[in-house]
């Protein structure tokens, strides 16, 4: 993605001073590598150039691209290229410890369309003692950038599933013949495009990971984007029901006038939305149009933008935005509105996603689209490379595997309900007893698209810690649960001044595990997570 972007499916964290900290070396196993790193280069993976292997010392590195990295401890770079088909060009790295390797391996996903390595992510992780990998995904582009799709159906094969995936097959087979032993286990973190691409890896190749870290997914994609058309032409269409970026400081400031105080706090977060019934109607203009009231047009965009995309016949396709969101750094605003029609960072994807993957038509125009026919063509052209949603996870389950889900309800970019729903597919599919033993939701008060907002975001997710410490994060939790049977409970999480641990905690709360909400207790400091109880 572009630096300066404001909104993009993205890893916020890359960029968030949050992901700056740096978390202790865990303790490492013994290393007895049967293998020089440059030895690598002459490794047999299928389908695969190997085009560097070298010895980095510990200190700075500078990536190919991105911002140079420091501290990190020495390492064994493999960088090459995977071609499965005539029209692939995946690149990938991994990044072995050269020493106090902890025996794991923590894959590293990408956000929005991808089209770039995510090297910040690979030198947290090495910094913890974790064997790393990261793809491109097949392209190279901006995060919104879809272009390199046009008429090339296997680069969208390969930025859906197959990259990640042959990606950590060879991942694994480096750190084999780099550390004559196999890892002990493969973990998987990432948001957003990088959590569909957490499902993807739970429902095709069970084998990949043990456990999965799977925060904000955009698994629904066909489902999503093609509501993007329907929302458009709501509030698009006809230029009065237009919200202009100027009238959301009010918005919010009615939502919470209405819905703060439910919780028993007030905050300026909303801890369980679903219990918010804000009508936009009070908000109707009684004469003159000013930056404090809607017009009757703009009251109907917020109902659309609160009630989600329907077809023709007014069944739902995807869930709308939770109420609690509207303003605020990273908010409805550059996600959803943009500083003049059409410009919001959500029409861009969902503009390059029908012009480039599904009718390979760059003048395609969403205000005069038909939904019914968008979302048709859309399933049908993309639905099998790009949707993650089968919820019949045994192949999963049945080899151990555990799934850790997480969204904020804060979220502008990908509707915290689409993770219910995920969710309860799943305890459907599985039976809710069964389905209990091996996946688990958190929804983040305040917490918008992956990491940030009002509320506390940090609670282990990303590299992210905790005021408590790592050891108490969702990530960690995670590991326990796979290696040691330990099933998560509430955690931490951790609202920092100005988002800088180094000067301390400004808020913590508990995280429960969906369906309970964490309830204050009614006495104490509410910036306390020891002054709520999970119900």
């Amino acid at each position: 993605m572009t630096t300066g972007s404001p909104a993009c499916y993205d890893l916020p964290v890359m960029r968030h001073p949050i992901a700056l900290a740096i978390l202790a070396i865990l303790p490492g196993v013994p290393l007895a590598s049967a293998a020089t790193c440059e030895s690598l280069a002459a490794t047999a993976l299928p389908d695969t150039t190997i085009s560097i292997a070298q010895s980095v010392p510990s200190g700075s590195f500078t990536p190919p691209y991105g911002a140079m990295l420091d501290k990190l401890p020495a390492f064994c770079r493999v960088a090459g290229v995977i071609k499965p088909t005539a029209d692939s060009y995946i690149r990938f790295e991994v990044w072995l410890p050269a020493a106090n390797w902890n025996g794991k391996f923590l894959g590293v996903g990408n956000g929005g369309f991808a089209g770039a390595i995510g090297f910040t992510s690979m030198g947290a992780n090495l910094k913890r003692g974790y064997a790393t990998a990261g793809t491109d995904t097949g392209h190279e582009a901006d995060g919104e950038d879809a272009s390199w799709a046009y008429h090339h159906p296997e680069k969208v094969n390969d930025f859906g599933y197959r990259a990640l995936h042959l990606t950590t097959a060879n991942a694994k087979s480096l750190v084999q013949a780099f550390y004559s032993q196999p890892l002990q286990h493969a973990y998987f973190d990432s948001c957003s495009d990088g959590g569909r691409e957490a499902l993807m890896e739970a429902q095709r190749f069970p084998a990949d990971y043990d456990g999965i870290l799977a925060g904000a997914p955009a698994n629904f994609w066909t489902h999503m984007l093609a509501a993007g058309v329907d929302v458009s032409q709501t509030i698009y269409t006809d230029p009065a029901g237009y919200i202009p970026s100027i009238k959301f400081p009010a918005i919010s400031a009615a939502v919470n006038a209405a819905c703060d105080e439910l919780d028993g706090v007030k905050d300026g977060i909303l801890n369980d939305p679903t219990r918010c019934h804000f009508d936009p109607s009070t908000l109707l203009c009684k004469d003159i149009d000013t930056r404090a009231c809607l017009t009757a047009p703009q009251v109907a965009s917020l109902r659309k933008l609160y009630a989600g995309g329907r077809n023709s016949h007014g069944d739902p396709i995807f869930p709308g935005y939770a109420p609690g969101a509207e303003d605020g750094r990273g908010g409805w605003v550059p996600w959803l509105i943009g500083n003049g029609p059409g410009g919001s960072s959500s029409s861009v994807y969902m503009e390059n996603y029908f012009r480039y993957m599904v009718f390979e038509d760059p003048t395609w125009n969403p205000l005069t689209a038909k939904i019914d026919a968008a979302l048709q063509t859309a399933d049908e052209k993309t639905a099998p490379a790009l949707n993650a949603t089968e919820t019949d996870l045994h192949g999963f389950q049945s080899r151990g595997g555990k799934l850790i889900l997480y969204h904020g309800w804060n979220d502008p970019a990908i509707s915290p309900a689409n993770s219910i729903n995920y969710y309860n597919g799943v305890t459907r599919a599985m039976g809710a007893q069964n389905a209990e033993t091996f996946v688990r939701l958190y929804m983040v008060p305040g917490m918008q698209h992956c990491i940030g907002g009002p509320g506390p975001s940090s609670f282990g997710q990303l590299g992210t810690t905790t005021a408590k410490g790592p050891e108490h994060g969702l990530y960690d939790a995670l590991e326990q649960w796979v290696e040691k049977g330990a099933a998560p409970e509430a955690i931490v999480a951790t609202r920092y001044i100005d988002d800088n641990p180094s000067k301390g905690p400004r808020m913590t709360r508990p995280l429960c595990p969906y369906p309970q909400v964490a309830v204050y207790k009614g006495t104490g400091d509410s910036n306390d997570y020891t002054n709520f109880d999970c119900k």
